[in-house]
């Protein structure tokens, strides 16, 4: 048997990184999603 640890060809990322990009992303995607709703309402407001 082998006793030696298996090293990884790629280097270990820092799973807590990703979790901020994605809040990130999400942040961002909610932001946009409510000015597009906003938006919207808006025009509804002033059609009726």
């Amino acid at each position: 048997m082998n006793d030696t640890p298996q090293k990884s060809d790629k280097p270990q990322s820092n799973p807590k990184a990703k979790s901020d990009e994605k809040q990130a992303r999400l942040a961002e995607a909610l932001r946009a999603n409510l000015r597009r709703r906003k938006a919207q309402a808006k025009d509804r407001k002033s059609d009726g």
